[in-house]
């Protein structure tokens, strides 16, 4: 089930919000829990039970780590077997056949002969949304062991927080301290929830009318076999319009959602195309997954405290893993090896250039730089991804098959909604500025937007969260 369907906007959402408000208030978090697990279980019902033992396991552990006279040890001991059995629910289902197979590929490299894996690793099926609730159940633990969060008031508590169906299954990555005293005590109001609401609306429109149109664009321009330099720039500019503006609608969603119910999560995105250098991108894009690494990656790891070099290193270090933790391929880790790269290079020239680079440079590199880490990201493998590569400046193939593909792609439609996708990405106020302050035109707007997009997605056959594969 996907926010973006007329089973969860006219069915399962409505029915939701009833059986909350209707439940007595010393219920709902239990209301909303069962709610979350049907939700998740839409996809497939054995999922709910590796989520129930993830939170189950993070719950007791936490419980040991504040244990009233457990010593150093034993809360180390009870933080370490939360991070490892977190990252072995991961590392199973969503790295085993990938490390299996590479495994494989370097013992013949080296002359041991083919090495056989079990047939089950090929038959994996990828939870939705393991790599974010993971983090978040993983996230308790640590901010219990550093007496930043107090332990949960309840099992129905944490198991809320973990499973809680607006943010579940693509963020944003909320830390329990964020939301401890909401799930304790919550003001609902009118005016909260018609906020929620269009904040929803926004969002849902953002994802039907821009996203979708810009994924058909890139897919053409990704799964073409001849493409001009014009068409390969253009499907690279559809594919980063569409990866953000479904992802941030998918966020706005959550954000609005949760607000109905009288949660505040915390915004993340905030206007990243217009960027001028990669580490104000990484400020301004998926904030929580970016902060999450800084604070329990990054800085762990010394963060810029060891000097110069070792914090090249560690960059370089933290974005290859946050190249792996979207997926387990090796474009992933490349598109995370480039941006780990040019943030060391950021850091480097900060320190040695006698002037700051200006800004309509820095943007338009910043730009360049976002736009060939995403080739890395929507190719399906390396080589695919110099082939388009190979397009963009000139050597992309058949010309006679690319002149069809442009009639396809250039129509006055496409452009229309391509300059309004540039617009609103680096000339509009964002989702969380323009409802800051929330009016009954706002409202309207939301109400009308809302409107169009269900007519427009009952025609649409394209509709995918590009997230949920992460």
């Amino acid at each position: 089930m996907v926010f973006s369907s007329h089973i969860f906007l006219f069915w399962f959402l409505p029915l939701a919000l009833l059986l909350y408000y209707a439940a007595p208030k010393r219920s709902r978090l239990l209301v909303l829990t069962l709610e979350s697990y049907l939700f998740y279980a839409w996809w497939n019902p054995w999922f709910t039970i590796l989520m129930l033992l993830s939170t189950a396991a993070d719950y007791v552990l936490g419980a040991l780590i504040v244990r009233e006279g457990a010593t150093e040890r034993q809360r180390k001991a009870a933080l370490a077997a939360s991070v490892c059995s977190n990252l072995a629910f991961l590392g199973f289902f969503k790295y085993a056949l990938f490390f299996s197979e590479n495994f494989g590929k370097v013992a013949s490299a080296f002359g041991l002969g083919a090495v056989e894996m079990p047939a089950f690793l090929g038959q994996i099926v990828l939870p939705v949304g393991i790599s974010f609730y993971t983090f978040q159940s993983m996230s308790y633990a640590i901010d219990l062991y550093r007496g930043h969060a107090e332990r949960a008031r309840s099992f129905v508590d944490f198991a809320c927080y973990v499973s809680m169906y607006p943010q579940l299954v693509a963020g944003p990555i909320v830390r329990y301290a964020t939301v401890a005293e909401q799930l304790r005590e919550r003001v609902h109001s009118l005016e909260g929830f018609v906020a929620g609401f269009t904040r929803f609306n926004h969002g849902f429109a953002k994802k039907i009318l821009l996203a979708n149109p810009m994924g058909r664009i890139a897919d053409l321009a990704f799964e073409a076999g001849s493409l001009s330099a014009p068409l390969a720039w253009t499907g690279i500019l559809a594919y980063a319009f569409q990866i953000y503006f479904d992802f941030s609608a998918y966020s706005d969603m959550a954000v609005g959602l949760g607000r109905m119910m009288g949660f505040r999560f915390p915004e993340n995105f905030n206007s990243p195309y217009r960027s001028t250098s990669l580490t104000e991108f990484w400020r301004r894009w998926h904030i929580s997954l970016s902060s999450f690494l800084r604070d329990y990656l990054y800085i762990p790891l010394g963060g810029n405290r060891l000097g110069p070099v070792r914090t090249y290193a560690n960059l370089l270090l933290v974005m290859l893993i946050g190249g792996l933790w979207h997926g387990a391929q090796w474009t992933f880790v490349l598109w995370g090896g480039l941006h780990g790269l040019v943030l060391a290079l950021e850091r480097w020239g900060k320190r040695r250039l006698p002037f700051p680079v200006p800004r309509p440079v820095g943007w338009i590199a910043t730009t360049l730089v976002v736009l060939s880490g995403w080739v890395f990201f929507r190719s399906p493998d390396f080589g695919s991804a110099l082939g388009y590569f190979a397009a963009l400046f000139g050597n992309g193939g058949d010309p006679a098959s690319a002149k069809v593909l442009a009639a396809v792609v250039f129509t006055p439609a496409n452009l229309l909604q391509l300059t309004v996708c540039a617009a609103v990405a680096w000339f509009l106020p964002n989702s969380g500025q323009w409802l800051r302050r929330l009016d009954g035109w706002k409202v309207a707007c939301g109400l009308v937007l809302l409107a169009i997009s269900v007519r427009v997605m009952a025609l649409q056959g394209f509709n995918p969260f590009l997230y949920f594969q992460f």
